[in-house]
Parts: C-alpha cells; sequence; structure tokens
C-alpha cells in the first residue's frame, strides 16, 4: 500500500496547486466575453494566479480547505485498509506540501494541526465491478460550502421580488437553482460552477451535489431532459445580471438525480468558485 500512499499524497498536491485545463479554458473564454474592466481585471487575476501556483508548485489557495474524497474500488478491497491509508496520506500531505490544518474539533475547538480528525477528511467508498482503483479528490471551499442550499419541494420562493412556487419537477428545480443563485448575489466567488442533485433524503442529494461538482464542462448527460436543463440552467444563469454588469455568473451547472419517497423531494445546490479544487488517480 506504500505506492497508494505516495499516489494520494502526489493526489493532494495536484489538487492543492493545479487547477483542471478546463476550468483554465473556460475563464479565458469568460475574460474574452467580458466587457467591464474591473470583471475582466478580476479574471485576468485569477489566471495569472492559476499560472503561478502551476510553475512554483505552491498551493492555489492558501487555505486548502475541507478534503473530500470519492473512491471506486474493485470487489473485495477492504475498506477499512483504504480509510487508513487516505488518513496516513493525509498527515505526510499536510507536513509535505505542505497544507494549511483545518480539522478542528467541533466539541473542544482544539486543532488537530493534520488535517486529521472525526470523518476528516470525508470518504466516500464505494464497490465496482472495475478492476480499476479509482480516487477523486476535492479540496471543498467552506465558503462556497456556506453558500450552498438545500430545498424541499414543493416551495414558495421569492426571485428577484417576484414570488413564485417550486413545483415537484425541473422547472421547480430550475427555480430552486435560480433562487440560490439570487441569494449569493453578492458573493466575490463568481464566476461559479455548480452542482445540482434532486432526491429524496437530504444526505443522498448533498452527496450527489457535490459529486457532480468532479464532472469535466464539456460533460453530457445521456438522458436528454437533463442534457437540456444543464443547458438551460446554465443560459438562464448566464442571463441574468446579478453582479454589476458581469456576462458569465457561471461555468457550467451539472444534475444528478436520485428516485424520491411520495412524501420527500429535496434539490441541493452546491456552488463551486472558480478555483474548482479536483483531481483523479487511477491506480
Amino acid at each position: 500500500m506504500l505506492k497508494l500512499r505516495d499516489g494520494i499524497i502526489e493526489l493532494y498536491k495536484k489538487v492543492a496547486i493545479s487547477i483542471p485545463s478546463d476550468i483554465e479554458e473556460a475563464l479565458k473564454t469568460a475574460y474574452a466575453q467580458e466587457t467591464d474592466d474591473n470583471i475582466k481585471a478580476s479574471l485576468n487575476e485569477m489566471l495569472k494566479k492559476i499560472v503561478l501556483s502551476r510553475k512554483n508548485a505552491i498551493p492555489v489557495c492558501e487555505d486548502p480547505g475541507f478534503p473530500i474524497f470519492f473512491v471506486r474500488v474493485p470487489i473485495g478491497i477492504s475498506y477499512q485498509m483504504i480509510r487508513d491509508v487516505i488518513v496516513e496520506s493525509t498527515k505526510i500531505a499536510t507536513e509535505k506540501i505542505p497544507l494549511k490544518p483545518n480539522a478542528i474539533d467541533s466539541i473542544t475547538g482544539e486543532n488537530s494541526g493534520n488535517n486529521v480528525g472525526s470523518y476528516f477528511p470525508l470518504i466516500y467508498i464505494e464497490e465496482t465491478t472495475e478492476s480499476l482503483f479509482i480516487v477523486d479528490l476535492m479540496l471543498r471551499c467552506p465558503l462556497c460550502e456556506n453558500m450552498s442550499i438545500t430545498y424541499s419541494l414543493p416551495a414558495n420562493l421569492t426571485i428577484n421580488n417576484q414570488d413564485t412556487i417550486a413545483e415537484r419537477n425541473l422547472e421547480g428545480v430550475l427555480k430552486c437553482l435560480l433562487h440560490a443563485v439570487y441569494k449569493n448575489r453578492d458573493s466575490k466567488c463568481s464566476p461559479y460552477l455548480i452542482g445540482v442533485a434532486v432526491g429524496g433524503m437530504r444526505d443522498q442529494v448533498t452527496f450527489l451535489s457535490k459529486r457532480q461538482l468532479l464532472r469535466r464542462i464539456a460533460s453530457k448527460r445521456t438522458e436528454e431532459n437533463l442534457a437540456a436543463f444543464e443547458e438551460k440552467a446554465l443560459s438562464e444563469i448566464n442571463n441574468i445580471d446579478i453582479s454589476k454588469g458581469r456576462k458569465i455568473n457561471a461555468l457550467s451547472v451539472k444534475i444528478d438525480h436520485a428516485h424520491h419517497h411520495p412524501h420527500a423531494y429535496f434539490v441541493d445546490i452546491s456552488f463551486s468558485c472558480w478555483a474548482n479544487r479536483k483531481a483523479r488517480l487511477i491506480w
């Protein structure tokens, strides 16, 4: 397991210092489309920061945020062994890269000093029939997590000073998304990447919406109705003036869904700032 441990340490380093190329290209496209000098200057600073961080091998953001692992393992591999390797790798990466220690005991207020604690990092593991061992790591910004919202539908919403009802359908999901974007219009984290999920349990949809943030910008759903939703939602978000003339409020919108119980229908909206720090290890 030493090779896996070293691989995860390198994964931490890659995620911390290198923004994915598709996001960098989307920011360049946004820069070309914006006309406001202040917004263009802000985007230019983002792009310069991406280049300097990669060149000098230093974290893009001083705060590494909350590490979240999405792991897929072949049948028969011990989940506990994987968790132990991730925990050990996290301790080493915190010291080696280095990463700011963020794991604080919620009861005592003490910082563990190594980014390891109770359910920290957060690790999701699932079995797969494939032979490959796949580890996705996301360094989740806590400010973006604070922006994220879960809705229970149907819901009465006010969007841009207009009252509306979000019903249990994709149109209602879109209303929740627009409500969340307006609610966070004063944030300085845009342009966003946004994950959306629909389902029957709150913990279910928060997991699924976060996982959507792992998808590449160009990826499309195979279901026609969901692919159309993603395209329409992104267009509507970018056609509203919520940030003093900004033309590109979001770089992508991705959606997933699960079945729900007749008496529970939840929608979760997960925001990520432009620095959507993520990468994959295939072992």
